[in-house]
């Protein structure tokens, strides 16, 4: 087979080695109900599975198109083998089940989850390609994707952006309603990518804030409606840094950071044929891995179709809980959190000197300075979804969320690079590596919900099951029963002599539940 006639091969076998649950098509009707026995009407019944069509392209892309042989999103199916080099004993894994490389298969997450995606690496390693071909996979043409991107440079202005208004129509107009924009086609595109959005001015940073939160344009009181899309921004450092400071709202509306690593030079073969060929795949791609506007749809649907096991919800709100809390950040404990500090003006340096008695080499809070937001949260429920669904499961897994979960809160949780666990052996390296660094602090959250027996002995979600049973018909007794209980429970936990995240997380819902039952009873006591 020719090397122009490899471009063209779509995998005929199915590419998901184990038996596929989740190969069925979705239908949006029935989102909350889960997947479907049958195809959508109009589906024939040869069609490939969705879910199936994208691991096609996965593999297309690492095959043919882009020269990435790394597979650090990693899975096993058994005992794997691993190795220790060097003086730092850095472990290799050789992964025992199928695993991914992370530069391809989020961008195309992202695709289909219609979410915003930021590649972050040196010039010149295919972040930009790599975006490229996400817009000729959502089926537009090579030509089209080039012209719609958006190329930040200093001197970008909110009408280079977003379009111009009608040269008539300023001379003609008698109010501002009555002035056209002639707006950039880029909007209207379900694929956006802005390429090095970290050297865009920032008052036109602000204008793309809009576009990119509230999928709508505004220019001299005229508005466009932008369809849902996908985004690929890129960067070349890490920080965000460039000609302009990235403003935080704009880093804060960024869904999944992947990193674009190093070109393996043993791979040079493979770049010569290349060469000497004449080939460049993004000009190459097949049409059976090209997805409809309908397609993507379908996907977006099937993703959130995917069942979260409460056990699992319940490990990630235990990870959530360890970071916003800081008990000298008030005195109403409301109002015990990093977010009030950061609020104040106060550098935490000058608070932790009263935080005493706790091991901050074990409390997982001491190595951040925030908590994480419902944006950040809803975020990762979905890409943990996307990838159980990529994998052709109708359930999330455990290392679904551990995989993917370093990768979306990679700019979301900002580490505190000076809490003493970095000064024990071996640590140093995570003020470094983030994906590292979040997959550790998972890990360690896990342990601890295993050691604490949460699974099994959790008063809070016990108290909150009887609750979402509703209040209708409840009567009095056995509301001032349940206030009681919850009144003990908080009476045993004020005896521990230290107070953590988690706690502090219980405690306040066992007050918002007090309160609820509250209510309740006095409108119970009122009733005539």
């Amino acid at each position: 087979m020719g090397l122009l006639d490899m471009f063209q091969k779509v995998s005929e076998s199915p590419t998901n080695p184990r038996q596929s649950k989740s190969a069925k098509a979705f239908d949006v009707a029935d989102l909350y109900s889960g997947p479907l026995a049958q195809p959508p009407a109009g589906a024939a019944s040869g069609d490939i599975a969705v879910d199936e069509k994208l691991r096609q392209a996965y593999f297309w892309i690492v095959n043919h198109a882009i020269i990435n042989p790394y597979y650090d999103i990693e899975y096993q199916d058994g005992p794997s083998q691993q190795y220790a080099f060097g003086d730092q004993k850095s472990i290799l894994r050789l992964p025992s089940g199928q695993s991914y490389s992370s530069f391809v298969l989020l961008p195309l997450l992202n695709l289909v989850a219609r979410k915003r995606c930021l590649l972050v690496g040196g010039p010149g390693r295919g972040k930009t390609a790599s975006a490229i071909l996400m817009g000729i996979l959502a089926g537009y043409s090579l030509k089209d994707v080039k012209r719609a991107i958006q190329h930040g440079q200093p001197q970008m202005t909110i009408t280079d952006l977003l379009g111009n208004p009608l040269p008539g129509d300023l001379v003609k107009a008698e109010s501002m309603d009555a002035i056209r924009i002639a707006w950039r086609r880029w909007l209207a595109m379900r694929v956006k990518i802005i390429d090095e959005y970290n050297r865009i001015p920032t008052r036109t940073q602000s204008a793309l804030l809009t576009v990119m939160a509230d999928n709508y344009a505004e220019l001299l009181d005229q508005i466009y409606e932008c369809p849902e899309a996908a985004w690929y921004l890129t960067a070349n450092d890490d920080a965000g840094g460039g000609t302009y400071q990235v403003i935080e709202a704009l880093r804060d509306r960024i869904d999944v950071v992947v990193k674009a690593l190093h070109f393996n030079p043993r791979f040079l073969g493979d770049l010569l044929s290349r060469i000497e060929a004449g080939i460049k795949p993004e000009t190459m791609v097949p049409r059976a891995i090209i997805f409809s506007e309908a397609e993507i749809d379908q996907a977006s649907a099937a993703i959130l179709a995917v069942k979260m096991p409460d056990g699992l919800r319940r490990r990630i709100e235990h990870f959530a809980s360890q970071f916003e809390f800081y008990e000298y950040a008030a005195a109403q404990v409301e109002y015990k959190t990093k977010d009030t500090v950061k609020l104040s003006g106060i550098e935490f340096h000058q608070l932790d000197a009263l935080d005493t008695g706790k091991d901050k080499a074990k409390d997982l809070g001491q190595q951040t300075r925030n908590g994480l937001s419902v944006r950040a949260l809803m975020t990762t429920l979905v890409f943990v979804k996307a990838m159980a669904w990529f994998r052709g499961d109708d359930s999330v897994t455990l290392e679904d969320i551990r995989q993917i979960l370093p990768f979306v809160l990679h700019d979301k949780l900002v580490q505190n690079a000076d809490a003493p666990v970095f000064e024990q052996s071996g640590q140093a390296v995570f003020r470094v590596d983030r994906i590292g660094w979040l997959r550790q602090l998972f890990d360690l959250s896990c342990q601890e919900y295993d050691r604490l027996n949460l699974d099994k002995d959790d008063p809070v979600a016990a108290f909150d099951t009887e609750f979402q049973k509703g209040l209708d018909g409840l009567p009095e007794s056995d509301v001032r029963n349940r206030l009681a209980q919850i009144e003990r429970t908080l009476a045993q936990w004020s005896s521990e002599r230290k107070l953590y995240g988690p706690r502090f997380d219980d405690i306040l819902k066992l007050k918002y539940l007090h309160q609820r039952y509250t209510n309740y009873k006095s409108w119970l006591e009122r009733k005539p």
